[in-house]
């Protein structure tokens, strides 16, 4: 039994001479990128969602079929528009027959179709980095979905988010359940829950982080973070209420305003992501300085990593373990841009 178990894509012309998995040179590569981050891989099993070679140009279109033909139920189409046909059923068999026996702390699903064949999924860009579970038999287990090696191979780049994501899969390898960071977030507070949050925890915290989020013009609400596992968010704009005010009168509204001003005008050091349209925006739109401005994480990102993404769903991708929250929530309209 391994605590780690790789899940590839499908064989190459390499892995279909040797019978296995990863024993081509991108194999060889993902190897080392495990091996530099401490995975030792003659610890771990590795297998593929195809246990051979796709033909014709080794592509995995060719597993597949329209929506019409005698596809696998029950799972989205892998590209657009091609559904993995059921003469390859026996593939899905085999992989998870694998993983009943060896029962993994966690499973790397490198590439999309291995996201698909474990999580009944794709668009592996959006989740990658994020531990998840999938269930296989009535029995749960983590997945953390990251780029295949044939990926990181067109695009170098993406190496060192291959190895963070690997980083995660070592850490994650120790324990067998998926444990998400604690968090104490206050919603939808009075002017009373407020004031006690600043007596509580604002005035006694050394760093403060901010974020705003906006729409035509204007802040719809304000959220500060004293510490990384609690924070408080203040409505102001509230579509389910009269005239879209979350506050019922213009008295709370304005002292509402006077609470957000001296918190922003603290003498801490104040965070923020994409903090230079934060800080403008307040300024300008509303006449609140802040005076205490420490540090940006997305420059800090993009200082350490200069060819990585630097939005902040990716920055969560790689620095903890949420899940991909920002996808998770509908879309809505914003006029902060953040790559």
């Amino acid at each position: 039994m391994s605590n780690i178990l790789i899940v590839g894509e499908a064989w190459g012309e390499d892995e279909a001479y040797e019978q296995r998995s990863f024993a081509s040179g991108l194999g060889r590569l993902f190897k080392a990128l495990m091996s530099q981050v401490g995975i030792v891989a003659n610890d771990c099993t590795f297998t593929s969602v195809f246990n051979q070679r796709p033909p014709n140009n080794d592509q995995l279109d060719n597993f597949c079929g329209e929506k019409t033909a005698d596809i696998i139920r029950g799972y989205p189409p892998l590209n657009k528009g091609k559904y993995v046909l059921a003469s390859f059923e026996h593939h899905l068999t085999a992989l998870h027959d694998l993983i009943d026996k060896e029962r993994p702390n966690i499973i790397v699903a490198a590439g999309n179709a291995a996201l698909w064949a474990l999580c009944k999924q794709t668009g592996l860009k959006k989740v990658r980095g994020a531990p998840t579970t999938t269930t296989i038999r009535g029995r749960e287990y983590k997945v953390i979905a990251t780029y295949a090696p044939i990926t990181v191979r067109r695009q170098w780049e993406l190496r060192m988010i291959v190895m963070s994501d690997l980083s995660k899969a070592r850490d994650e390898s120790t324990f067998s359940e998926l444990i998400r960071p604690e968090r104490m977030i206050w919603v939808e507070p009075s002017i009373a829950d407020m004031l006690r949050f600043e007596e509580e925890h604002i005035n006694p915290s050394h760093d403060l982080s901010i974020d705003i989020e906006t729409s035509i013009e204007q802040i719809t609400c304000i959220g500060f973070a004293p510490a990384i596992d609690l924070a408080i968010v203040i409505p102001i704009f509230d579509t389910t209420k009269p005239g879209n005010n979350y506050w019922p009168t213009l008295e709370e509204e304005i002292e509402v305003w006077k609470i957000i001003r001296r918190w922003c005008g603290l003498p801490k050091a104040i965070v923020g992501q994409n903090f230079q349209y934060d800080i403008k925006f307040l300024l300008a739109k509303y006449g609140i300085p802040l005076p205490g401005t420490a540090d940006d994480t997305m420059l800090l990102h993009h200082a350490l990593q200069p060819e990585m993404e630097k939005g902040l769903g990716f920055l969560g991708s790689i620095y903890t373990k949420e899940a991909s929250w920002k996808f998770m929530r509908p879309k809505h309209d914003t006029i902060k841009k953040e790559d």
